[in-house]
């Protein structure tokens, strides 16, 4: 068991039969009465994302998460499949819990998975990928006093900005934190 002051952006722990994951923390404190702790949950299992406050002193169960090594492979329209490296099973996880990452995933990728008590739960991405250009519009110097940037699709249908000197066909490193062009590869 852990204090509900304990927990942080990223955290996972048990409450409820269900396992969640803090995607926001705020620690509110009233001019009177216990301090009050709000966050952002998201359900591992169902993808959903809940608010949820607790009172300072609360306490929940944290959790173990294994991690694997996994390749993904493929989807269909309601799961996301991976190949484990190692022993070539191949766990799958619902495109709901995977929504905020979608876009940075391509075929072949190597990454890890998270599992609690053998049931996949989350995927943890690398923190850069490199992703081909598709699409860019030609890119004119003019009278800039700060970098231009302009709007490019890349393979995985994401769109970011990027300098005007990318054209179709480079490949670009991509924050998957952020979101963000870092370089061109």
């Amino acid at each position: 068991m852990i204090s509900v002051g304990d927990l942080r952006k990223g955290v996972t722990f048990e409450s409820d039969g269900q396992i969640w994951r803090v995607l926001e923390y705020e620690h509110y404190k009233p001019g009177r009465g216990n301090a009050i702790i709000r966050t952002k949950l998201r359900n591992l299992r169902t993808g959903a994302t809940v608010s949820r406050n607790f009172l300072s002193g609360d306490k929940v169960q944290d959790i173990r998460l294994d991690h694997k090594t996994v390749q993904y492979m493929y989807n269909d329209d309601e799961f996301y499949y991976f190949m484990d490296l190692e022993t070539y099973e191949q766990p799958a996880l619902p495109k709901a819990v995977l929504e905020d990452v979608i876009p940075y995933l391509k075929e072949g990728t190597t990454l890890d998975i998270e599992m609690y008590e053998g049931e996949p739960i989350d995927i943890e991405m690398p923190l850069t990928v490199d992703l081909r250009v598709e699409d860019a519009p030609p890119g004119y110097a003019g009278d800039t006093a700060t970098a231009a940037t302009k709007e490019a699709t890349l393979e995985t249908g994401l769109k970011i900005q990027v300098p005007l000197f990318v054209q179709p066909g480079d490949v670009v490193r991509v924050d998957t934190r952020t979101g963000e062009y870092l370089t061109r590869v």
